[in-house]
């Protein structure tokens, strides 16, 4: 993969993730690829949501998923630059961002929520993850990212 074209973002979010496609004959190979891209996120939080999204299917893979990891991968070919910079700051202070996508997931319609939490200018926290439970409201959802964002805030302080 060193000589292929690099991507813009590390997920097409407009194409969905179906099971349609027949199995792969080797799912071996998908899931030591997932597995390894999964220890890339400790230091690369940008690709996160879409490593989960490549995980859900680690069980019964597709051909279709294996593009998305290759995907992935041509995104991190082009971003080799990117990842966690801890900085020196005398400000101390936690500022946490967080955000949901009500009922995302066509399967389940469950929503997808995230945050991530910052120490002065360096980040130092950061989830993206399937809710627990169906909202119904865009709020409730929205109520329940922003609980998990506090909670994270209380227990870093």
């Amino acid at each position: 993969m060193m000589n292929c074209k690099p991507a813009s973002t590390p997920i097409d979010a407009k194409n969905k993730l179906t099971t349609d496609d027949p199995p792969m004959d080797d799912a071996t190979s998908y899931r030591s690829l997932a597995g390894a891209l999964q220890f890339l996120t400790m230091t690369r939080p940008d690709i996160a949501f879409a490593i989960q999204q490549a995980c859900l299917y680690m069980h019964d893979p597709r051909a279709l998923h294996m593009v998305l990891l290759k995907r992935i991968l041509w995104y991190v070919r082009g971003t080799t630059s990117h990842g966690l910079q801890l900085r020196a700051s005398s400000d101390l202070s936690v500022t946490a961002y967080s955000d949901m996508d009500w009922a995302r997931c066509p399967e389940t319609r469950r929503s997808t929520s995230g945050f991530c939490v910052y120490l002065g200018d360096s980040l130092v926290s950061w989830s993206s993850k399937r809710q627990p439970a169906v909202s119904r409201s865009s709020a409730e959802a929205e109520y329940r990212a922003v609980a998990n964002a506090g909670a994270e805030c209380i227990w870093l302080r």
